[in-house]
């Protein structure tokens, strides 16, 4: 058989035109394209020769006057002759165009929507920008399109708040992403070639430029003779800000995008987009931190009396090797009066800049209860209130309030911290510590393996309620003091326990200069440093020398002031501190005479001579001196002045029999200027 066409319905004829017997004699090539119509003539050669049915074929072509590719699904059957004898095929086809374009929609629904879910769970994994971009095209790339490229605005990648020049499309953007499954060639659409890294701008009269000037995504018109058919240029927008550009392309051979692929290439950008801006505002909010953090640091090593001091901070590291968010560690060393030194280090829970504005505050409540001169426990029991009153909008007292009534509703925040806080003498070489849950400190003396020392942890500040407790400690000469936060010790995978006792072992040798143990300590643990920030503060104990310390018990009687005077005198003689004898004199007078005054017990004369000349006066009174302002008549009141005019500091302090009177006096030759003794006893009247 020659397997023309012998019999057409009206149906067929509507189709392909003219009547049913136009069709007598037409072979199957007159009706599809000849690689279809050979397929369909070798499949109906087989039905004719074997007899076996076809169901459901699927046929492709055109119609007469369209050019609209139509879809037939076909049946094909064997015809025999009264008596048995083949003699033919039917052909009965259905169109199934309008069903086969459904399911291509649908098909097409559910590519787009597992694209949006496997967006949403691959993009915005990473607080960088650029690691971002590239998640971005790794859902893309091959799934949606052939070829991607990301740009952002330069001024985003360098800290600019907002990037410049939006209204005209024309600023900076870096080349940050590309991929493609075809071709290793970056490309813009406009011929030219962008490498990864590069910075740009495009034409102002480009499709790119006007997506970026009006946020609406463009088509970029394809190159002649190029690999590229169809390519979508689609504004990255963010809380009504473009943050950059995808350019998304599919190559000859692909489907050119329709209206859904615009749709969904700009929820794949828009979900981009809020990634990147959110990475934006962390990282700002990070470099503010940090910036805070280090601004309330002390600057380089700090200087002590009777102390070498060397201290490092390292802000933590995420899993990605980049700056994690930063913690609230600090350190401090505050000079005391009598050449004592209050060493700080304290840890604030939690990450971000909450933590770091919450450790300023502690820092600073910190120094402002180290100058009143108490004990260390004292301070950590006020710090623990004030830690308690960060969080509630009312301070201390609101926060108190709020404790006495459990069971109403409590949004303010809590803010935690541990603290070490000790006070060093150099005179006595004894250091007072006070822990609040922090690690304990680490001592080596010279020729021994370091230890922990045992001071009672307690509870971390904010808490409330707790007693902290006191240890006081000999520290001999050469001996080596560190104090640390976790971060140093502890990280995600080794345990604290691993990392104090390698902490411990890392100090081998207190003997060589304080930097070189600070190097040797973050070398030897720069396996256990993770995502927590480190703060090391380590000393060395150089006690006052005997020599420099000048100390007398007075009777309580008139005649100890002129002792008193002489002591001072002599003692200052012999220090070769001629300069300072006239203004010592005048002032120990004045303190040897308010502590007969108004004093109780024996009188106690103590001087120190270090960077500066510290004059101390003891007794056994419980009143602490008040300067007033004498008026012209006043007969006296006029001491506590005079004290203050002559000196570069003064004050008293508590002691746990009485209390303390000091002031203090530049060594000669030193930058400060005191006032003459004679002008300052003028201006008093």
């Amino acid at each position: 058989p020659d397997l023309t066409v012998r019999r057409a319905n009206q149906r067929f004829a509507s189709i392909f035109g003219g009547t049913p017997d136009d069709h007598r004699g037409k072979a199957v090539h007159d009706y599809l394209p000849r690689a279809e119509a050979d397929r369909v003539s070798a499949t109906l050669r087989r039905v004719l020769e074997t007899g076996d049915s076809i169901t459901d074929m699927h046929v492709t072509g055109f119609v007469p006057g369209s050019e609209e590719r139509r879809h037939w699904s076909v049946n094909l059957y064997r015809v025999h002759s009264g008596s048995g004898r083949p003699i033919g095929v039917a052909w009965l086809g259905t169109d199934i165009t309008a069903r086969r374009q459904a399911a291509r929609e649908a098909a097409n629904a559910r590519r787009n929507l597992a694209l949006l879910n496997e967006a949403g769970a691959r993009i915005g994994n990473s607080l960088d920008l650029e690691t971002t971009a590239r998640e971005l095209l790794d859902v893309v790339v091959p799934g949606f399109c052939d070829l991607a490229t990301v740009d952002l605005y330069q001024g985003l990648l360098v800290g600019d708040e907002t990037p410049p020049g939006l209204a005209d499309g024309s600023a900076e953007l870096r080349r940050v992403a590309f991929s493609s499954a075809v071709s290793d060639a970056p490309f813009l659409g406009t011929g030219e070639r962008v490498k990864l890294g590069a910075v740009h701008h495009y034409p102002f009269n480009s499709p790119c430029a006007d997506a970026l000037r009006t946020a609406r995504p463009r088509s970029v018109p394809a190159e002649d003779g190029g690999l590229v058919q169809s390519t979508l240029a689609v504004p990255m927008v963010a809380h009504d800000t473009v943050v950059g550009l995808v350019q998304f392309a599919r190559t000859k051979g692909s489907e050119p995008f329709g209206d859904r692929d615009r749709d969904l290439a700009v929820e794949l950008a828009a979900r981009a987009a809020v990634c990147i801006d959110n990475a934006r505002l962390y990282r700002r909010e990070h470099e503010r931190a940090l910036i805070l953090q280090r601004s309330l640091l002390p600057p380089g090593d700090p200087e002590a009396s009777g102390l070498d001091i060397a201290c490092r901070y390292l802000p933590g590291e995420a899993a990605t090797g980049r700056a994690s968010e930063v913690g609230g560690d600090w350190f401090d060393v505050i000079e005391l009066p009598g050449h004592r030194t209050a060493l700080v280090v304290g840890d604030v829970m939690g990450r971000g800049l909450r933590a770091a504005v919450a450790m300023g505050e502690l820092r600073t409540a910190v120094r402002t209860l180290a100058q009143l001169d108490i004990e260390p426990a004292e301070v950590l029991s006020q710090l623990d209130e004030i830690a308690r009153g960060l969080g509630a909008p009312g301070g201390v007292q609101q926060a108190t309030r709020a404790a006495r009534r459990p069971r109403e509703a409590d949004l303010s925040e809590v803010y935690l911290a541990t603290c070490v806080y000790a006070v060093y003498d150099s005179v006595t070489r004894r250091c007072t510590f006070a822990n609040a849950g922090h690690l304990p400190p680490v001592l080596v003396e010279p020729g021994e393996s370091a230890l922990m020392l045992d001071v009672p942890p307690g509870l971390p500040l904010g808490v409330g309620g707790e007693l902290f407790e006191e240890v006081e400690v000999e520290l001999p000469e050469g001996a080596l003091l560190a104090l640390y936060t976790d971060g140093l010790v502890e990280s995600r995978d080794h345990p604290l326990d691993e990392g104090l006792q390698a902490f411990v072992g890392a100090l081998t040798d207190p003997t060589q200069p304080l930097e070189d143990v600070c190097d040797q300590v973050l070398n030897t643990l720069d396996s256990h440093h993770g995502e927590d920030d480190i703060a090391l503060l380590m000393a060395r104990v150089q006690g006052l020398p005997s020599d420099s310390v000048g100390d007398w018990t007075l009777p309580r009687e008139p005649r100890s002031v002129g002792r008193a005077r002489e002591y001072a005198r002599a003692q200052l003689l012999a220090w070769d501190m001629e300069p300072l004898v006239d203004t010592t004199e005048l002032l120990v007078s004045e303190l040897v005479t308010n502590a007969l005054r108004y004093g109780e017990g024996e009188i106690r004369l103590r001087l120190l001579l270090d960077r500066t000349l510290v004059c101390e006066v003891w007794d056994s009174g419980l009143v602490q001196p008040r300067r007033r302002r004498a008026r012209d008549t006043d007969e006296g009141g006029r001491g506590l002045q005079l004290v203050g005019l002559l000196s570069a500091a003064w004050g008293s302090r508590r002691t746990p029999r009485g209390k303390t009177v000091w002031f203090e006096l530049p060594l000669p030759g030193a930058d400060t200027q005191l006032t003459d003794p004679a002008e300052a006893l003028l201006s008093l009247f």
